[in-house]
């Protein structure tokens, strides 16, 4: 047992002259003192980038980038399928779709403006009306009655619940709005006329 003690003692420190190094000698440093800096890190947050498949309450909307920790993302949104993991083919995908509906958008404010430009150019649209006495008239004229006129004059069709009428209930010339599009409005004369 002691010869395996030596030589494991001779092998360790002949290991260690192999270094340059011997245990007898004090290890010599520069006379410089310099400070050692620790730098401490703060613990780093996991998060994850995600999409929303569908509205979360207090977190956000439907196709919504976020940045939400890994857990949350992990036990709650990904079970529920609530959400899915950022990846580049899904940015592509969500660039293309976005860009579709801002043509799609484009498209559909384009044609209310052309819409807007045929009922404006018209000139005036003729509704008659038993008359009264004076310039009144029997009844008034309605926002169904406009749309009835642009049907049989212009062969479109217009929803009655865009129509913007003012009150008539007397013989006159008055305008008309028609909200054809959030962004464009078609201003309509209306010449009311008894028999």
């Amino acid at each position: 047992m002691a010869s395996t003690a030596s030589a494991l003692s001779w092998s360790s420190s002949s290991w260690l002259h192999s270094f340059g190094g011997n245990l007898n000698e004090a290890t010599k440093l520069p006379n410089r003192r310099t400070p050692l800096v620790v730098l401490a890190q703060k613990k780093a947050t996991k998060t994850r980038k995600i999409i929303l498949k569908e509205d979360v309450t207090d977190l956000g909307k439907k196709g919504q980038l976020l940045d939400v920790k890994a857990g949350f993302y992990r036990n709650y949104l990904l079970p529920m399928g609530k959400a899915q993991i950022v990846t580049a083919s899904l940015l592509k995908e969500m660039r293309m779709e976005e860009e579709r509906i801002e043509a799609e958008k484009k498209r559909v404010k384009d044609e209310a403006q052309q819409l807007a430009l045929i009922f404006e150019t018209v000139g005036a649209f003729k509704v008659k009306r038993k008359g009264g006495k004076g310039k009144q008239i029997f009844g008034s004229v309605t926002a169904q009655d406009l749309v009835d006129i642009i049907k049989a004059q212009l062969q479109r069709d217009v929803d009655k619940r865009i129509v913007s009428l003012p009150e008539i209930r007397e013989t006159g010339e008055y305008i008309a709005e028609l909200r054809l599009h959030p962004e464009v409005t078609a201003r309509v004369r209306l010449n009311v006329f008894a028999n």
